[in-house]
């Protein structure tokens, strides 16, 4: 078995750390067979696009790369929970995205919360931003109120266009971007603004096996 190539990264002026692991998943094209088999349904939790279960034993398939970056670059030794795991697939248009969907987003505000993409296919990776206004590139609970009130003000003053986060916005800095490599995963805490980098006119495919087909997955340390 190939062993992953995992690198540790620092990110922003926060210094946030975030793993990228090539060759995470010991074989690829059976997982991606099985996204190909899969019944896919739209996304919850304003996700633009469909999501599918994924194989019971893909955690079991991904440890030699997952179990190091939680322990070494995330500092999760005692333990993680798994809160949500799916194979997922972005294919909302542009001109369809709702006002949160066009802004770069943290996915959880607790402490201890860990966030991971795993690309299957070709295409538009995963950025990483800070908000102009606070200067924050992280958003925890005690810093939520501040940033959503500015945010808010910002919003009403001049909403975003319809279209993805991808580079520099008059809101938010892109301060680190990860390119979509097949079998490449991002591992990042879940409180860093980011989203994913849909390129300006890229074709959103429902299809998994021409679409961005990923795992995203979230996870909680102990």
């Amino acid at each position: 078995m190939i062993k992953p190539d995992i690198v540790a990264r620092r990110i922003g002026a926060e210094g946030q750390p975030i793993a990228i692991v090539d060759g995470f998943h010991p074989d690829p094209e059976n997982l991606r067979a099985a996204a190909l088999a899969a019944v896919f349904e739209p996304g919850r939790h304003h996700y633009p696009g469909i999501r599918a279960p994924l194989p019971a034993d893909y955690f079991a398939q991904v440890r030699a790369g997952l179990a190091p970056v939680l322990r070494e670059v995330l500092g999760a030794g005692k333990g993680v929970e798994l809160l949500d795991a799916s194979f997922s697939i972005v294919i909302t248009p542009p001109a369809e995205l709702g006002i949160e969907q066009r802004l770069p987003h943290v996915d959880a505000v607790q402490p201890g919360r860990i966030a991971l993409v795993h690309y299957l296919a070709e295409g538009d990776g995963t950025s990483f931003f800070r908000h102009r206004a606070t200067g924050f590139e992280t958003i925890d609970a005690a810093r939520s109120p501040a940033y959503l009130a500015a945010l808010n003000a910002e919003l009403r003053a001049d909403p975003p266009v319809a279209a993805y986060p991808f580079g520099d916005t008059a809101l938010f800095e892109r301060i680190a971007h990860v390119e979509a490599r097949p079998n490449r995963a991002v591992i990042y805490r879940s409180a860093l603004l980011h989203s994913g980098a849909i390129s300006p006119g890229a074709v959103l495919d429902n299809d998994p096996a021409t679409g961005r087909l990923t795992v995203t997955a979230f996870l909680a340390a102990n």
